[in-house]
């Protein structure tokens, strides 16, 4: 009986030293190179989170609260709660944060929101001015962005060009993320007060990209590339390189796909089978993930870890961290120490709340 389970051992042995063979460079969960703390808890739907010179973490939650943490406390009272036309509805509400490159100078906060006019959903981006811990509304930047239960998409960035980039879902209509005319299923691109940038590949339109289902991430890596997330309709889901004009498929073409409609762009890497739901994602410049990719899964209940090649066209290797630990991780972000922090979105309708969901999770290398 020991010889039989000793065979038996050293064949599963040979057969997991075989799958790590045929995977190649994707690689088994590894340890976490970093100590883990709790920085913000009890929240509603964390969506989104950027991050002031002197350290003050911006971030919203879904309900229509912009709120800070300062030296490690989160303060009490929101910057703001926004009222009517704002709506939280299905996947809609407050939903991403930007904070001007001069913010210290001007005060100003974008802010990605849904809100309800003659009965159907929109979405908009406005301005804020933050002023003594409080702010207020102080210009709407782009309006009338398709809105739905589902599919919002959401995210907002200023890029290193100093514009201001915007992910758009197909509002749970499909169609309109190859209409070039609408505003949903796109990555959008404006200049910080509204207008449109001359250098848009479509002339007089934010349209940057297009054919995207729920675009939830963006982050600049090696020379300035832009990547973005995106869900697939039944996994194959995505993490793009977005070139300007490029069509990313949706809905003719998914993963790997090739249209015979749409000249498609393919994915950097896709999720097959599996299902990652992609939210947040960060390109890493310090620390012991220098040089990679870290997105955000929801649905996956993991951190996705990319290793890139030197051009950043390529992924080197793959590797998940946090599987189950903390439920669905919806957003990602550096903070110029290197800290990596990452908000929780269990409470959305979609998770399994634990006790003291939601939170802000901070990531700081271990020494």
């Amino acid at each position: 009986m020991k010889k039989l389970a000793y065979k038996v051992l050293r064949k599963m042995k040979r057969g997991i030293r075989s799958t790590a063979k045929i995977l190649g460079k994707v690689l088994l969960p590894r340890q976490l190179p970093y100590d883990v703390s709790i920085i913000g808890e009890n929240l509603i739907v964390p969506w989104a989170i950027d991050i002031s010179s002197d350290g003050k973490i911006y971030f919203t939650e879904r309900d229509g609260k912009v709120r800070v943490i300062e030296n490690g406390k989160l303060n009490p009272e929101p910057l703001i709660t926004l009222g009517e036309p704002f709506v939280a509805r299905g996947e809609g509400g407050l939903l991403g944060i930007a904070l001007h490159p001069n913010f210290e100078q001007n005060r100003y906060v974008y802010v990605f929101h849904t809100y309800e006019q003659e009965g159907k959903l929109f979405n908009r981006v406005i301005r804020l001015i933050e002023k003594n811990n409080k702010a207020t509304i102080d210009k709407v930047i782009i309006d009338k962005i398709p809105g739905g239960q589902v599919h919002n998409g959401g995210r907002i960035k200023i890029g290193p060009d100093k514009k201001l980039y915007i992910t758009t879902g197909d509002g749970g209509i499909p169609s309109t993320a190859q209409d070039k005319n609408s505003s949903a299923g796109k990555i959008l691109r404006i200049e910080l007060d509204g207008s449109i940038p001359k250098d848009n590949p479509i002339p007089n339109s934010p349209v940057y990209s297009l054919g995207f289902r729920n675009p939830q991430g963006l982050a600049w890596g090696p020379q300035n590339l832009l990547y973005a997330t995106d869900h697939g309709e039944i996994a194959q889901d995505e993490v793009n390189i977005i070139e300007p004009g490029a069509n990313y498929g949706w809905p003719v073409a998914m993963g790997n796909e090739v249209s015979f409609d749409v000249k498609n762009q393919k994915p950097l890497i896709q999720s097959g089978g599996e299902t990652w739901a992609p939210a947040g994602i960060a390109f890493i410049n310090q620390g012991p993930w220098q040089g990679r990719l870290i997105v955000g899964n929801l649905r996956g209940l993991q951190l996705l870890s990319l290793s890139l090649s030197e051009d950043g066209r390529r992924i080197t290797s793959q590797e998940n961290f946090l599987k189950g630990e903390y439920g669905r991780l919806r957003d990602v972000v550096q903070g110029v120490d290197g800290s990596i922090y990452i908000t929780t979105s269990n409470r959305d309708g979609r998770g399994n709340p634990a006790p003291n969901d939601d939170r802000i999770i901070k990531l700081t290398a271990k020494s």
